[in-house]
């Protein structure tokens, strides 16, 4: 594994306490940045599951669907730690349903969360980095946007919506130094995998195995590795690119 040093750099991590963001909470303290882990208010346990030994971790509870708070409180938060230098847009809510199974509300729901969020916490946070001229905005999107997947409308609208957030956010942020990017992971293994499939999982990592170049299944340390690459000085002139992360799906 490739040494990176962030020592220095705070980096802000949404979902921090799902499969995906506890890896990058890791690897992330491994590379020596204070991490601000976000997860919902309420979490259990939530200190306790975001504490690495020997390293710089908080967690930090917002609600992504409440914007105005979120906006508010991310400009409160990017002062008081003197600027937030890495955003890794990571949490997101699915909802796995026949198109005529889920409400509105729900549809409504996900693109707050898991586009509309991003979009906030991102401007939000990119004031100071402004000021610095330099940061880097990282935005987790979905190999569910190849149309592999069926089930998963509500969620596949917004990570379209993320696609296009990351490119329009690349044009205005790059000329001012920041660095925005996407990763889209393939189909990490993770408990959320487990409950979406439920007696079908069996099934479902055969097909995944069937579909993939390489024949192991993806660990939510894959995506870490490659935000934190993409968080690094190794990728400064690499923007405006959402990169696949899936093992040839």
């Amino acid at each position: 594994m490739i040494n990176i040093d962030l020592s220095g750099k705070t980096v802000l991590i949404t979902g921090a306490l799902g499969t995906i963001g506890t890896a990058m909470v890791t690897r992330f303290a491994e590379s020596g940045a204070r991490v601000i882990a976000h997860d919902m208010p309420g979490a259990e346990n939530a200190e306790a599951r975001v504490a690495r030994e020997g390293a710089d971790v908080r967690f930090w509870g917002q609600d992504l669907a409440d914007l105005e708070g979120l906006e508010k409180a991310a400009l409160a938060l990017a002062e008081e730690v003197g600027g937030i230098d890495i955003v890794v847009n990571n949490a997101a809510h699915a909802v796995n349903a026949a198109v005529n199974d889920y409400s509105i509300e729900q549809f409504e729901y996900a693109q707050r969360v898991n586009s509309s969020a991003m979009f906030v916490l991102s401007r939000a946070c990119s004031h100071k980095m402004v000021e610095k001229g330099e940061g880097k905005i990282i935005i987790i999107t979905s190999a569910t946007l190849n149309g592999n997947w069926g089930g998963f409308a509500p969620y596949t609208t917004s990570k379209g919506a993320t696609y296009g957030l990351l490119k329009a956010l690349a044009r205005d942020l790059g000329p001012l130094g920041i660095n925005v990017n996407g990763i889209c992971p393939g189909s990490v293994a993770s408990e959320a995998e487990k409950r979406h499939f439920e007696a079908k999982y069996d099934e479902y990592q055969a097909w995944v195995m069937d579909k993939q170049c390489m024949k192991t299944r993806l660990q939510g340390a894959d995506i870490a590795n490659m935000a934190v690459m993409l968080a690094s000085p190794l990728t400064s002139m690499v923007c405006g690119q959402n990169i696949w992360v899936d093992g040839g799906l």
